[in-house]
């Protein structure tokens, strides 16, 4: 279960302000990937955040409206879009959105603990914690936010496109999302440049 001791050792080390930051959707053939950055009070503590994968939609909803609705906690949530995916790929694009998702932050964190591993070009210090998710209570709180804003816009998005079915596979590469793709091919949101998309729009040129 996370913990709140890595934000408080980033803050015994003189960083007053420590963000978790967390993203949702690297892996899923359509949609944005979406990233969070969170500040929890220091005394922070919950009976049951954890990782998002963890939890169920319900709870992962329920903890959103929580986390998003305490004044104490301040927190920032961006997503990049399929094109941008596109133009520079999937790596650049999560650490683009992690930088954003820092700044916006106001004021800005002294310091960040990220999620996975280390990011090229980010503008604090910042700690990276491999499923540090399941280890920090703000990286934690900031996968809850990320996935849940993502997983509303894939509803929305399904609303537009219900040939997909984006509502309940969120755009991850099932069969039931394949088989869409090669009845109807992709759509706007479609990551042009995964390999399934890709193929297929190969396949139909």
């Amino acid at each position: 279960m996370p913990t709140i001791e890595h934000e408080n050792t980033l803050r015994s080390a003189g960083f007053r302000t420590v963000a978790g930051i967390d993203e949702a959707g690297r892996g899923p053939l359509a949609g944005p990937v979406c990233v969070a950055a969170v500040v929890l009070p220091e005394d922070f503590t919950h009976p049951v955040l954890n990782d998002s994968k963890q939890l169920s939609e319900a709870r992962r909803e329920q903890l959103y409206e929580e986390i998003t609705g305490d004044t104490r906690i301040r927190w920032h949530c961006v997503s990049i879009a399929p094109r941008e995916i596109d133009r520079i790929n999937i790596l650049q694009a999560t650490w683009k959105g992690m930088r954003l998702a820092a700044l916006g932050l106001q004021p800005a964190p002294d310091a960040a603990l990220i999620d996975g591993n280390p990011v090229k070009r980010f503008p604090l210090h910042h700690v990276a914690l491999v499923q540090g998710d399941s280890l920090s209570y703000s990286i934690a709180a900031a996968s809850i936010i990320a996935k849940v804003t993502r997983d509303r816009l894939m509803v929305s998005m399904a609303r537009k496109h219900p040939e997909y079915g984006f509502e309940s596979h969120k755009g991850y590469p099932t069969p039931a999302h394949l088989a869409a793709l090669r009845k109807y091919g992709p759509c706007p949101h479609h990551r042009r440049s995964f390999a399934p998309v890709a193929q297929l729009e190969l396949d139909l040129a």
